[in-house]
């Protein structure tokens, strides 16, 4: 017995040291695996953030753009009087093409909440631009030197939604859902608002069911694209002063001299904004179904000039409220095919100028063509809010402009489109007496001031989608200036006036002009 008894407790101890081995080599319990799961609450593309009941999307492009011609816009602003960029000047110092590379990236979270979801989104632009030539007045040749690219960040959208209220910013409530592109074109099309870019602001929007919402907004227009249009003040050009480089321009000693610099670049007096008082007040009801939608928008924007003269004591006008008015609509699947639409809208501003002639669009412009009678001929306009002297109330500029277009798809792969703005600006009595006391330094006998202008735009575009979310364009537009001075001018022999498109002091005739530009571009959408 004492011989089974020893075997029977060495075999046990055997086989609980054997167990004990192969339990210490066993691997710990893993914790359990959160795997991204899909989010279907929202949309395709939705997914939860691990750990959360929060969705996420991330989305975006990659565009690569060619642009052909010296005077359109498709971005870089190759029509504004700057000396880096001088589309309008049509010499050696004019940019016959222009690239970008762009890379967009957009995050957009949902929450689901007991008051409704919460949203945040985010639009993130990094660019590439092409290299720009910058005149190089102190060089004996007054050549042109070349900085390196043109790396920029943008961002376009930032903002927070909740319970029906918007915080942050976005586009406009005011703008058309296409924005300045009733089927693509340059950004110089007229006839409409336009804030892609974005604007600051604090909106609520109501849903009236059945598609339709009421939305009003406080929106400040100086965080927009370039911020808001010009608040002419002319006593920047008085005879006695100079003009100094708070204005923007250069230094100069006589109004002779002031006055060229300025007129022929679109410049009517020094941009005399004060500080900020009153957001501009927004509101739009929209209407959106299976047929298309139509929306009608509506705009009221405060001017508070700063001081006639340098000082608290030389006094300002008073504040004056400005306004503008707006109606979109689309039409879905017409009968020419699946797909096709047509975008129309018209809008009438008074003080409000952006609301027309929108943030991309350049505020000040040359243009300069042949002439049978001049040195050459030359085209410029200004736009502004409104105009002021010593001693006047703010005279307000009005204007009115339409837009649309018409996309047809001919099958899955191509589409094409004709779209069009056209838009006018008019100048009060008071602004037209005040600018063109400072033209007559510069008029030749026979000469007649009228800062009034027209702008259309007509373009044609074809869009190749081999695969989906990879698309190729090509885009042609025509831009007119329609300006209504006319005679001709004759420029003083100084360092300002054309200096910045190396024009001589000559006589120059007051024209239209015109130009063409073509637009190349691939984008992938992801």
């Amino acid at each position: 017995m004492k011989v089974v008894k020893s075997l029977l407790l060495g075999t046990a101890a055997g086989l609980i040291a054997v167990g004990g081995a192969q339990a210490a080599d066993l691997p710990l319990k893993a914790k359990a695996v959160e795997y991204v799961k899909i989010c279907s609450l929202y949309g395709a593309g939705f997914y939860y953030m691990p750990g959360t009941d929060t969705c996420i999307k991330l989305g975006g492009y990659v565009r690569a753009d060619a642009i052909f011609g010296g005077a359109g816009d498709y971005g870089f602003n190759q029509n504004a009087p700057t000396s880096s960029n001088n589309g309008g000047s049509n010499n050696r110092l004019t940019n016959y093409f222009y690239t970008r590379a762009r890379m967009d990236l957009n995050v957009d979270t949902r929450t689901a909440t007991e008051y409704g979801v919460v949203r945040t989104y985010a639009d993130m632009i990094f660019s590439y631009d092409t290299v720009t030539g910058t005149q190089n007045t102190s060089a004996p040749t007054g050549g042109t030197s070349f900085g390196g690219g043109g790396a920029t960040l943008g961002l376009y959208h930032a903002f927070i939604q909740f319970a029906g209220f918007t915080f942050g910013r976005t586009v406009s409530i005011f703008d058309a859902p296409w924005q300045s592109y009733p089927a693509g074109g340059p950004d110089t099309i007229p006839g409409g608002s336009n804030h892609v870019n974005g604007i600051n602001q604090l909106a609520y929007t109501a849903d009236f069911g059945q598609g339709i919402t009421g939305s009003i907004a406080l929106e400040e227009e100086t965080s927009a694209n370039n911020g808001q249009s010009n608040l002419w003040n002319v006593n920047g050009f008085s005879a006695s002063g100079s003009v100094s480089g708070s204005t923007g321009l250069p230094t100069v000693t006589s109004a002779s001299a002031a006055a060229a610099a300025a007129l022929i670049q679109g410049q009517y007096g020094v941009n005399d904004w004060g500080g900020t008082r009153v957001p501009d007040i927004t509101g739009a009801v929209r209407v959106d179904q299976a047929w298309g939608l139509a929306q009608l928008s509506v705009a009221a924007h405060d001017l508070h000039a700063g001081y006639y003269g340098s000082t608290e004591p030389s006094g300002h006008p008073s504040d004056k409220w400005g306004w503008a008015v707006q109606g979109s609509l689309s039409i879905k699947n017409i009968p020419t095919g699946a797909g096709d639409n047509i975008n129309l809208q018209a809008v009438y501003t008074d003080g409000a100028t952006r609301y027309n002639f929108q943030s991309l669009f350049p505020q000040s412009f040359f243009m300069f063509s042949g002439s049978g009678s001049a040195y050459q001929s030359v085209g410029f306009a200004g736009l502004a809010d409104g105009v002021f002297g010593t001693g006047t109330g703010i005279d307000t500029v009005k204007t009115w402009g339409v837009r649309g277009s018409y996309t047809h798809n001919w099958s899955p792969y191509w589409a094409s489109a004709i779209y069009g703005g056209y838009a006018s600006a008019s100048y009060g009595s008071t602004g037209k007496s005040l600018i063109c006391a400072n033209f007559a330094a510069i008029a030749n006998p026979g000469a007649t001031c009228n800062p009034d202008f027209n702008f259309g735009v007509l373009g044609v575009n074809t869009v190749w989608t081999p695969v989906k979310n990879l698309a190729f364009t090509a885009d042609v537009s025509w831009s007119r200036l329609d300006q209504k001075y006319s005679g001709t001018i004759t420029t003083p022999s100084t360092p300002n006036g054309f200096a910045s498109a190396a024009k001589p002091a000559a006589v120059y005739e007051l024209k239209d002009q015109n130009s063409v530009t073509m637009m190349l571009r691939a984008q992938r959408n992801f």
